[in-house]
């Protein structure tokens, strides 16, 4: 499995940060169920949810557990995949050793977390699974945000660009009442006055200018009348 790239990190798919849909794929009679449950209610109650149930050991569990896997990507509404179950004997946690649970893992494509046993059980499905979590309880905290540190923190957010807008206010209004209490603004003749002034000078230019020239022409004729 390692040499046809089902472990290698390039393939892991990232967890969503707030799913719409949560499907659990484990014993609906198991202590695992309760305790992702328990976890999920008290940080976002209001999580969509869809547990397939599936015998997660003994003969034939494995396959129960592909086939889950492959039913709910194929249902397709469902956001992230919890796969696990709570702790127990090696024996007790043979099913997602087996290789048609790793494949079936490796080929959803829903974001897969694995949560298998205790924090120090470790089985195939956590290596091929996008997300190992210590325990189902770890894995129910992966997948959904504390919904009261999610609203102290879009609250922040709120008081912080609201103080942002109300100094821009601020300082856009002191700016307005700088302008409006300027000479411009008080007498606003005076923005001509450079105007004004640059004209006259143009204009004593020219007509200096003019009366050289015509001086200039009129010495010419008499000279050449004369």
């Amino acid at each position: 499995l390692e040499k046809e790239g089902l472990f290698d990190p390039k393939h892991k798919k990232p967890i969503p940060f707030l799913p719409d849909r949560i499907g659990i794929v484990t014993s609906r009679s198991g202590k695992a169920i309760r305790d992702i449950l328990k976890v999920i209610d008290d940080r976002f109650p209001e999580s969509h949810i869809l547990i397939r149930d599936v015998r997660v050991q003994g003969v034939g569990a494995a396959e129960e557990i592909a086939e889950a896997i492959r039913e709910l990507n194929q249902f397709g509404k469902v956001d992230v995949l919890l796969v696990g179950r709570g702790g127990g004997s090696l024996e007790d946690l043979w099913a997602f050793n087996e290789e048609v649970v790793a494949r079936a893992i490796f080929a959803s494509k829903i974001p897969v977390v694995s949560c298998v046993g205790h924090e120090l059980d470790y089985t195939i499905a956590d290596f091929v699974a996008d997300v190992r979590a210590g325990t189902p309880s770890m894995a129910a905290e992966m997948v959904v945000p504390d919904k009261t540190e999610l609203l102290e923190t879009v609250e922040d957010h709120i008081h912080r660009l609201r103080s942002a807008l109300l100094e821009k206010l601020t300082l856009l209004s002191e700016r307005l009442r700088a302008q409006r209490e300027s000479v411009f603004f008080r007498r606003p003749e005076r923005i001509f006055l450079p105007m004004e002034q640059r004209l006259d000078d143009l204009t004593a230019t020219l007509k200096e200018g003019l009366s050289g020239r015509i001086e200039k022409q009129k010495n010419r004729f008499l000279l050449h009348i004369g």
